[in-house]
């Protein structure tokens, strides 16, 4: 099994790096292969909502400017996701946003890669915004119907300069308890994928409140 944390953060070796590593260890000591993608010191483009990803349903956005399409081809088949960000003004960081909203809109077209991954967000904030910041990022996962590993306590960690957040006690703590739940959920998924069918998936009702 594989999982892939996303950083979002335009620090490479940040507070939102070491959070991830930790939950990677998590994932190391069980033999689930891990890889940290760096996205947010990169130059992505925002969605321009051209629907064109549904349109033409060739696993690419049309955008090809920048380095997403690649990038997107490496979280397609793996077997759990994480996403890191710091907080930006109480939100996700902007380049992690553009990602983000590629992404997961591409794979929508494309009959939802993410359905039934397991999916896990953490935050790395300096004082406050890391909840709002959170929700935000889940909103990603709930939407595509993953599966989803908690930990005792919302998965923020704080910190200002780079490896500060290692000093944040409890903070580690609940990384690290994500990482163990996390482990859990995948072997459960991989136990029963053969076993225990998944539900059928439903076409997507599409609903506007102005006519």
């Amino acid at each position: 099994m594989k999982v892939i944390a996303i950083n979002g953060s335009p620090h490479p070796q940040g507070n939102t790096f070491h959070t991830l590593k930790t939950i990677g260890e998590e994932l190391k000591k069980e033999n689930i292969e891990f890889e940290i993608l760096q996205i947010g010191s990169q130059n992505i483009h925002g969605c321009m909502g051209c629907n064109m990803c549904f349109r033409n349903k060739n696993e690419k956005c049309v955008i090809t400017t920048d380095s997403f399409n690649e990038l997107l081809q490496k979280i397609k088949d793996v077997d759990g996701i994480i996403l890191g960000s710091p907080v930006h003004f109480s939100g996700i960081a902007g380049t992690m946003k553009c990602f983000l909203d590629r992404a997961f809109y591409v794979s929508g077209a494309n009959g939802n890669w993410f359905r039934h991954k397991v999916g896990a967000a953490i935050v790395a904030v300096r004082r406050s915004g890391g909840s709002h910041t959170l929700d935000g990022l889940y909103h990603y996962l709930t939407y595509s119907e993953m599966l989803i590993p908690s930990s005792n306590y919302w998965n923020i960690i704080h910190g200002l300069k780079a490896g500060e957040a290692i000093q944040d006690a409890e903070g580690n703590q609940i990384m690290r308890v994500l990482g163990k739940n996390m482990v859990w959920l995948l072997k459960m998924r991989e136990q029963t994928k053969n076993t225990l069918a998944a539900p059928e998936t439903e076409t997507k009702i599409m609903t506007n409140f102005i006519r």
